[in-house]
């Protein structure tokens, strides 16, 4: 019985020692994506903020400029993609909205954001967009990649329609969390004026008829867990000039929009306890279960030839009675007849 239960524990001992890596390196890849149908919003706000006012079309300062992103995901575009794309994709529709401090729209830009669900690669469809622009993406745009590494990222800037590097800036703690911090700076690039503007009369088509154009550079911050790749909070140092033109008393230039962008607080409270519940499944997939599965494999391989060992040694197995064979005493009775 032994043998017979050693070899089953070493049949059990291979087969979750050959599970360890088959969890990390082929399960994983496949079973970790982001769910088509995901919906997000998240604030931002700079206080005070720089605005101007299209009245004067000065510059002046105030509380507070509200930013609502929102990603929603588009579950139809996604199946449609992934029959030519051969791959799962994820289609975002995401709307970037300004708001001044009395609530009245400042700028909106949608976008369509079309991306590998398991990399973040991006996927080029038709429909790629930004502000109805088609752009082609490099790069990350939103969330870093699952496991994300301490290294340089393209990252896609949406005003611009470029991509550069944001760069890896080092492990910090935030919010109880190590988490991996990256810094892009855009230098001044003249960028299109969105197509909704705020005013009534005012279009894109009537200002580029003045000669005037809109100007941008921004520093972004992103403190990134490195599990999920999600960002557990974002900042950016943002202004926005208008330049020459018949638009400005005098041809000059006028701040449009001026800022420190932060992300609400109690938005950072839900994000990190999103990602510290994802971050567990995502661990669960590259590390608590192959390394577990490679402990009890070992631990079973252990008790396998423990049971091996007993089982061969001398003496180990039960003796057989002596009475079975040994002969029939001899009483002095001698069979047969008379």
């Amino acid at each position: 019985m032994r043998r017979r239960a050693s070899l089953v524990l070493l049949a059990l001992a291979v087969f979750f020692t050959a599970l360890s890596p088959l969890m990390r390196w082929y399960a994983f890849p496949r079973l970790a994506k982001i769910p088509p149908s995901q919906y997000q919003d998240t604030v931002l706000e700079a206080r005070p903020a720089t605005l101007i006012d299209y009245g004067t079309m000065k510059a002046k300062q105030v509380p507070k400029v509200t930013i609502v992103q929102t990603l929603k995901g588009d579950v139809a575009a996604s199946d449609r993609i992934e029959q030519t794309a051969g791959r799962d994709v994820v289609v975002w529709d995401a709307l970037s909205y300004v708001a001044g401090p009395d609530g009245k729209m400042v700028s909106e830009i949608p976008e369509r954001y079309i991306f590998d669900a398991h990399s973040q690669e991006p996927v080029h469809a038709t429909g790629e967009m930004v502000d109805g622009d088609p752009v082609r993406r490099e790069g990350i745009e939103y969330k870093w990649p699952f496991l994300t590494e301490k290294r340089d990222y393209t990252y896609f800037d949406a005003q611009t329609r470029t991509s550069a590097p944001i760069h890896y800036k080092g492990t910090r703690t935030f919010r109880g969390l190590e988490v991996y911090y990256f810094e892009q700076t855009i230098p001044w690039t003249k960028v299109p004026l969105p197509k909704k503007m705020p005013v009534k009369g005012i279009t894109p088509e009537s200002v580029k008829k003045m000669g005037t154009t809109r100007w941008y550079t921004t520093k972004r911050m992103f403190w990134v867990d490195p599990v999920t790749g999600a960002p557990v909070n974002g900042q950016e140092n943002h202004k926005e000039e208008l330049r020459g033109g018949d638009l400005l008393p005098g041809g000059g230039k006028v701040t449009a929009f001026a800022g420190h962008v932060k992300m609400r607080d109690d938005y950072v409270d839900s994000i990190v306890a999103l990602v510290t519940s994802q971050r567990t499944l995502v661990l669960l997939l590259t590390s608590y279960l192959p390394w577990g599965f490679l402990v009890l494999g070992a631990a079973l391989l252990a008790l396998s030839l423990h049971l091996e060992a007993r089982s061969r040694r001398p003496g180990a197995s039960a003796r057989r009675p002596s009475s079975a064979l040994s002969p029939a005493p001899d009483d002095g009775v001698v069979s047969g007849g008379p």
